[in-house]
């Protein structure tokens, strides 16, 4: 019986997602031009290593979208990886916690140079309200930049994939 009335309730309701977000077509017609000048300055697809410094997940959400069909990040050369040895480029997201201080300078230095690192969202940043809110006190380090250098910082809470691919892209092509 409560089987039936969820069930009335789920048609009654609908849908209640948002809409798909709408195709960039900036993007897509500098795909290959993309996936051409990652060739050329790694002369293989880029690495890249996330840390989570002491997020709240959001940012991790646009992240983890950056992967799905819609943006295909893979598609143009750009793939992530579990060991900083093998990465060309450091994700950081999140203000740095005291516990994870460390472990982000340990990745740091693991990854093989040329490296460049990309604080994602105003937590890492140290901009905005969560800058503000995170900035340095007992627990935190504040931004990912009082911790190691920063080659690009991506604004937003959180910031959306096209924002995080355009600071990836930033940080490869050298613009600081």
């Amino acid at each position: 019986m409560a089987s039936r009335l969820i069930l009335k309730k789920i048609f009654k309701t609908g849908f209640v997602s948002e809409p798909a977000p709408q195709a960039d077509l900036a993007l897509r017609t500098r795909e290959q031009d993309l996936h051409a000048e990652i060739l050329k300055v790694f002369g293989q697809a880029v690495a890249i290593r996330h840390v989570d410094a002491g997020s709240c997940n959001g940012c991790e959400l646009e992240i983890h979208a950056m992967g799905g069909a819609h943006y295909n990040i893979e598609g143009m050369g750009v793939k992530f990886v579990a060991s900083p040895r093998h990465a060309d480029l450091l994700l950081v997201t999140g203000p740095v916690s005291r516990n994870l201080e460390v472990a982000l300078k340990r990745t740091f230095d693991a990854i093989p140079e040329p490296k460049w690192v990309v604080a994602v969202g105003d937590c890492a940043a140290g901009c905005g309200m969560a800058g503000a809110m995170f900035g340095g006190n007992y627990a935190t380090c504040g931004k990912v930049s009082s911790v190691i250098p920063v080659d690009v910082e991506v604004p937003g809470c959180p910031p959306p994939p096209t924002a995080l691919l355009q600071g990836i892209l930033a940080a490869m092509s050298g613009a600081r």
